[in-house]
């Protein structure tokens, strides 16, 4: 789902990402922790940025894009209000979470909307290319 979606959004330079797939409790953790919202939520997805510590990376290491962190509780319960699999939410969470880490966002209606549409592009390319 990731090499997909990088494809699909003409990014073909070799990146790292990270996924962590985890529980309500830690994900609250971390949203309390770095966001400042003590709740749970379905997907975190923390960017690398450009970096102003003055650390460098060899050359021949690949970018490391950011860091994804999902809630399989969560993806669990919003597939089952949605009607679909947990993977098909899954791959929903995942790919959002990529966007935000490709400088998408959803906040603000018209910011929403162009991220969420691109999502909704994306999942249906990658789902009728499984099919």
């Amino acid at each position: 789902m990731i090499l997909r979606t990088l494809s699909h959004e003409g990014i073909s330079e070799p990146l790292t990402v990270a996924l962590l797939i985890t529980d309500d409790r830690n994900i609250r953790r971390l949203n309390l922790h770095y966001l400042g919202e003590d709740a749970p939520t379905d997907v975190l997805a923390f960017g690398m940025g450009e970096s102003s510590d003055g650390f460098v990376s060899p050359p021949a290491m690949n970018r490391h894009l950011g860091d994804l962190v999902v809630s399989y509780p969560r993806a669990a319960t919003q597939a089952a209000e949605y009607g679909q699999s947990v993977a098909d939410e899954l791959d929903r969470l995942v790919v959002h979470g990529l966007l935000h880490l490709l400088g998408y966002d959803d906040h603000g209606q018209q910011k929403r909307e162009r991220m969420w549409s691109r999502q909704e592009a994306i999942l249906e390319a990658i789902h009728t290319a499984k099919a």
